[in-house]
């Protein structure tokens, strides 16, 4: 059975948003749902690094998850090209292409969303490509706000 992308990409937005709890109980659907496989545990392994080293800040200046500008757009496809790269590649065993495909799926999901900043002038957070009339409220991420904004493109 496949990996429900609806599932990673929320299991995506609850580590950049911090939600840690919730994190754990998606990743944890998410193991349920994988059969024994050495794709699905690269898959799975790359998922649980990415909580730890968020969660704890785990690796410094080595963890490549605490430098990303969740906001530069153009690295993350740059990056996704490249893990995309790693899957294709037969010389890797079927665990690394689990794992880069992960970090594949992270980089895709990540591009693909709004990032509030600060507004210097005003001290408000905005989003870069709204107004701010059109700011919709993005504390909470839900899997239906995503899937709404993302399955009309």
């Amino acid at each position: 059975m496949p990996i429900p992308l609806a599932l990673v990409s929320r299991y995506f937005q609850l580590l950049v948003n911090r939600q840690f709890a919730e994190a754990e109980r998606e990743l944890e659907r998410i193991k349920q749902k994988m059969h024994k496989t050495e794709w699905n545990q690269g898959y799975f392994s790359a998922l649980y690094g990415m909580l730890r080293v968020r969660k704890t800040n785990d690796g410094g200046s080595y963890a490549f998850f605490s430098k990303l500008d969740f906001k530069d757009k153009k690295t993350l496809q740059t990056y996704r090209k490249e893990f995309l790269g790693h899957v294709k590649n037969r010389l890797h065993g079927d665990f690394d292409r689990g794992f880069f495909s992960a970090w594949s799926d992270c980089m895709r999901v990540l591009s693909r969303l709004d990032f509030p900043i600060n507004n210097p002038k005003t001290g408000n957070m905005s989003n870069d490509n709204k107004s701010n009339d059109e700011v919709e409220d993005t504390g909470q991420a839900t899997i239906e706000k995503f899937l709404k904004r993302y399955s009309s493109r």
